[in-house]
């Protein structure tokens, strides 16, 4: 398959797209930087320049494509207080995307979001398709912007929809765990709020990047998939292999003390991915979560 892939050089793309050139597909990715340009030219792949606001340049990049994989999200202004900005932008590409694989029975496949889905309840796949409203703002707008990619279904999209947990790991990993090491070094102490116990989902970034391949090749269109190999993690063990690491205590503090992460770190989103597993036959075989963060990998200083 010929397929077109947002997000290309980023975090889950970079490990997307040598999974899907391993598989034999040939990829375009879009890149809105030199670096990233000559990158994914290096990896073999076809380039698009522009960025996710370039609408035209999306449609035409998806018409000439057999499928599309939309990864990018404008992260930078997500956490910096525009995360409803982030959205209103993701959902206009999806309607772009979708309006260019109209009656075409080509799949489109997007990364969406598992924080916050059900609250302290396990979610399944089939949970969180109502009540996604995108003027509620937060993860309940990005919510509506996947309902809106299912509901292509109905126009000639095979589309499909991967939750990602919060923590896609593995080495490079700049994202929360990353930002929670951070901020336990730079205030000497691995922090959780209240007892600890809520939970996370997790994936290794190299079993959602095959989960991504599989649901490109062959998810039914209208399915919703999760990416989750760690079903809910307690955030106070994830702080208490930090604290081993760094060598700092390991104590409750209050939400503020998490900066950016204050209103993520509380949230209990256990989340299970058996009907995934059984439509696609996708298994994680990557390392847990524990695990990843045991190897030291994240707690190497690097850069300098």
């Amino acid at each position: 398959m010929r397929l077109f892939v947002t997000g290309a050089s980023g975090w889950i793309g970079s490990a997307v797209v040598p999974e899907l050139l391993g598989a034999g597909h040939q990829v375009t990715g879009l890149a809105r930087s030199d670096a990233s340009a000559a990158a994914l030219a290096a990896a073999g792949v076809g380039v698009v320049r522009g960025t996710i606001d370039d609408l035209d340049t999306l449609r035409h990049a998806a018409a000439a494509s057999d499928g599309v994989i939309h990864l990018a999200f404008k992260h930078d202004i997500a956490f910096s207080g525009r995360f409803d900005d982030a959205v209103d932008a993701d959902r206009r590409v999806v309607e772009a995307i979708g309006e260019a694989l109209a009656g075409s029975d080509r799949p489109l496949t997007i990364a969406s979001g598992l924080l916050g889905l059900l609250p302290g309840r396990l979610a399944t796949e089939t949970d969180g398709h109502e009540g996604s409203d995108a003027t509620s703002g937060g993860p309940r707008a990005r919510h509506a912007t996947a309902e809106l990619t299912l509901s292509l279904a109905g126009r000639g999209v095979r589309a499909s929809v991967v939750r990602l947990p919060p923590t896609v790991h593995g080495d490079g990993d700049q994202g929360f765990l990353a930002s929670l090491i951070g901020i336990a070094r730079q205030r000497a102490v691995a922090g959780y709020v209240g007892d600890g116990s809520n939970r996370w989902p997790a994936v290794h970034r190299f079993d959602a990047a095959r989960l991504f391949r599989l649901a490109v090749e062959k998810a039914p269109a209208g399915s919703t998939l999760h990416a989750v190999a760690d079903e809910g993690v307690p955030v106070r063990e994830i702080a208490e292999v930090i604290g081993r690491h760094l060598d700092v205590p390991v104590a409750a503090v209050e939400p503020e003390h998490m900066a950016w992460l204050a209103g993520f770190i509380a949230l209990d989103s256990p989340a299970s991915s058996a009907l995934t597993r059984e439509l696609l036959g996708w298994q994680p075989t990557g390392p847990g979560l524990i695990d990843d963060l045991d190897q030291g990998h994240y707690f190497e200083v690097r850069g300098s």
